[in-house]
């Protein structure tokens, strides 16, 4: 259990905050981060901050969770296309399944993943919901 405690804290700016890279040499947006752009094949390791904000690009309802999110189920796993480019996987949360809908507006949220164990560490990470109309 150490080494997933190790790892879950080596990731948290991506899983909390979708902290990615931008390539310093064509302007790609990379998420999540990595040594080379996919793009331009140039070393990339810029900082970079997503908005978090994009669109449902494909989606699909799971009725039988995999171990760990049985709690969960059903629940829709979507894709989204981020405003920035890249796509990303991810659960999707205040909503029902049925009003789910390809090009739907959506925005990142922070939100428990999992436990590990009955008495283990609590995992936190990003999930999408429908985009809330600004007052």
């Amino acid at each position: 259990m150490t080494e997933k405690i190790a790892l879950d804290w080596r990731l948290r700016g991506q899983r909390y905050r979708l902290e990615g890279e931008e390539c310093p040499h064509c302007g790609y947006a990379i998420f999540p981060p990595r040594d080379i752009c996919p793009e331009c094949h140039q070393p990339a390791k810029e900082p970079f901050q997503l908005s978090g904000r994009g669109e449902v690009y494909s989606y699909s309802e799971l009725r039988h969770a995999p171990t760990g999110f049985e709690e969960y189920a059903p629940y829709t796993v979507a894709l989204i296309k981020l405003e920035e480019g890249p796509m990303v996987t991810a659960q999707l949360t205040d909503i029902v399944p049925e009003r789910v809908e390809i090009g739907m507006p959506v925005e990142m949220v922070t939100r428990r993943l999992r436990a590990q164990g009955d008495e283990g560490t609590l995992v936190y990470g990003y999930k999408f919901r429908p985009r809330l109309a600004l007052a």
